[in-house]
């Protein structure tokens, strides 16, 4: 049954109107950028060319790629017993020194084992889930797309799989022990246009959730009062996954830590070249979200 033209009118402005708790996007645009966030349509995509001199400067794109040239020259990697990346390998991948793990560093843990460095083991399944290694018989090898990839040595695709599969199909909430909701990253991308439009100046994760949980609020009813606050436990949780475990490690940010360890309620964040570099974000998004 066709709505009659007033009515369809309206539903059509309804949908393509900016909505504030969006940041100035409408209801179509955040449909878009939720379920088809790499689509023509979607207000943030990822430029067309992204240079090795841009690709040399995101650390979890840096540690698969040395991860694949390991199995590579060793044409395949055995694990151990409980099925995790063997000790020679994950130092061999830390030394590079991509991405430093505070504990690690400060003596407190020791790289024994895949658990010990959640960077490098986020990157092992994350390449997985990209279609670049599967297991046989207790080993790691590589499937022929990432064999070709290699030896062609197009990096771009290599990252464009990599960066579609851990916002796509890594569960972010495997890290941590907060709910098993998509928390950050459902939406991800509207994390991206706020780091995009305010992380010229540097700026705490209470910023960004504050609006982050305006657009998504569903997302506090899965927090309950016991050891703090939901908005506090939301906040904190929004913070690990958005920023330590996604801005941080693909280098969009950088941080400004107050002490020793990373301090999600004080440390203040800024948005790094890279954003631009590997994001193409509408122009009237920029101009609509407020300030």
């Amino acid at each position: 049954m066709k709505l009659p033209d007033d009515i369809e009118a309206k539903i059509i402005l309804r949908n393509n109107s900016p909505v504030d708790d969006f940041g100035g996007l409408s209801p179509t645009e955040i449909h878009h950028l939720l379920y088809d966030t790499f689509g023509d349509k979607s207000p943030v995509q990822l430029q067309d060319d992204i240079g090795d001199k841009t690709l040399d400067q995101i650390p979890l794109f840096r540690i698969v790629e040395e991860y694949l040239r390991i199995i590579q020259r060793d044409k395949q990697i055995k694990l151990t017993p409980l099925g995790a990346l063997p000790k020679k390998v994950m130092v061999e991948l830390y030394d590079k020194r991509y991405l430093l793990d505070e504990h690690i560093e400060s003596g407190i843990t020791k790289l024994w084992k895949e658990d010990d460095c959640i960077a490098i083991k986020s990157a092992r399944l994350t390449a997985e889930l990209a279609g670049f290694v599967r297991k046989a018989n207790g080993k790691l090898i590589l499937t022929k797309v990432a064999t070709k990839l290699l030896e062609t040595n197009n990096r771009l695709q290599i990252f464009r799989q990599f960066f579609q599969a851990f916002t796509d199909k890594f569960l972010w909430s495997f890290n941590d022990g907060y709910p098993e909701q998509p928390i950050g990253q459902l939406g991800w991308a509207f994390s991206v246009i706020m780091l995009d439009k305010f992380g010229e100046r540097p700026q705490t994760i209470d910023f960004y959730a504050e609006k982050y949980l305006r657009a998504f609020p569903t997302f506090i009813t899965f927090f309950r009062s016991d050891y703090a606050t939901p908005e506090r436990q939301f906040f904190r949780c929004y913070g690990v996954r958005t920023f330590n475990r996604f801005f941080l490690w693909f280098g969009f940010a950088t941080v400004d830590q107050q002490k020793k360890y990373l301090d999600l309620d004080n440390d203040k964040f800024k948005r790094t070249d890279l954003v631009k570099n590997v994001f193409k974000i509408d122009d009237k998004v920029r101009c609509w979200l407020p300030v």
